[in-house]
């Protein structure tokens, strides 16, 4: 007779890579690269109870199952199905999706349904991208979530009028944040350009930026959080040992209060369809 517990811990050793650190079972915790546990409470949390939820970019799921958890009456969870589809810059674009699937496997997010069955989830992962939302498509949601993929996308205001299109009540948007630009220019709406390389990073925003993105998407900010650090999981790579990494962790950790990417929160409400 198998043993539960084991097969499940093989399961989740079989995900070359998972993004999110959630605990599956009394003992089993996935090796994510980032560990949002100890930082949930402190994003501006809607009340979910009953009602439509979704979570875009949804990744292994953790966002969508902490919304089940507090007592959603559906969420839907969406993501791009193939690392190809993400907005690879066009000096990596030949071979980014290729060469993330050699890592990371070729099923963008494969813990999501080892996750859902451990959890006993009823969460409902669709293939989709943020660009193509509309209510023909999807209906309207109660609440939206979307956590750490605007700097990952190449036209992010385009992305959140969709999300504003859908989104009948409240949007939470938890994003990264250059912490340097932060600092400097606190009261400045800045958006800091990549747009090379591997990563795929594209817009980085300081807090007030993040917030300017969010007003000129057509939402109302309700809620809203000061930095903070999604921190590290096991599995993410240890931060560089040079001078330029070392101070620049010393700034995360003075601003954030601990170590991880720094990242802020808003709560908004559409001002219209």
């Amino acid at each position: 007779m198998s043993d539960p517990m084991a097969d499940l811990r093989e399961a989740v050793a079989s995900v070359p890579i998972w993004y999110h650190t959630m605990e599956l079972a009394p003992g089993v915790v996935s090796p994510g690269w980032f560990d949002l546990r100890p930082i949930v409470d402190l994003l501006p949390w809607p009340d979910v109870r009953g009602k439509r939820c979704l979570d875009i970019g949804t990744y292994d799921g953790f966002l969508a199952f902490e919304m089940e958890r507090r007592g959603a009456a559906e969420v839907i969870a969406i993501d791009i199905p193939d690392h190809r589809d993400w907005d690879w810059p066009p000096d990596v674009r030949a071979h980014g999706g290729e060469n993330l699937a050699k890592i990371a496997g070729p099923e963008k997010g494969g813990g999501f349904l080892i996750a859902k069955e451990a959890l006993g989830s009823k969460v409902e992962r669709r293939p989709i991208s943020v660009y193509d939302l509309t209510p023909s498509l999807m209906g309207t949601f109660d609440v939206v979530t979307c956590g750490s993929l605007l700097l990952h996308l190449r036209d992010p205001l385009r992305a959140l009028e969709a999300i504003r299109s859908i989104c009948s009540e409240h949007f939470m948007s938890s994003e990264a944040i250059d912490i340097r630009h932060t600092v400097l220019s606190r009261r400045r709406p800045l958006l800091v350009l990549n747009g090379i390389g591997e990563l795929c990073q594209w817009l980085t925003p300081t807090l007030e930026g993040h917030r300017r993105m969010i007003r000129a998407a057509g939402f109302q900010i309700v809620k809203a959080t000061k930095p903070y650090a999604d921190p590290y999981g096991v599995s993410h790579p240890p931060p560089g040992r040079g001078l330029r990494e070392r101070l620049n962790l010393a700034m995360i950790r003075a601003v954030c209060g601990r170590i991880g990417v720094p990242h802020a929160a808003v709560l908004g409400r559409p001002l219209f369809p």
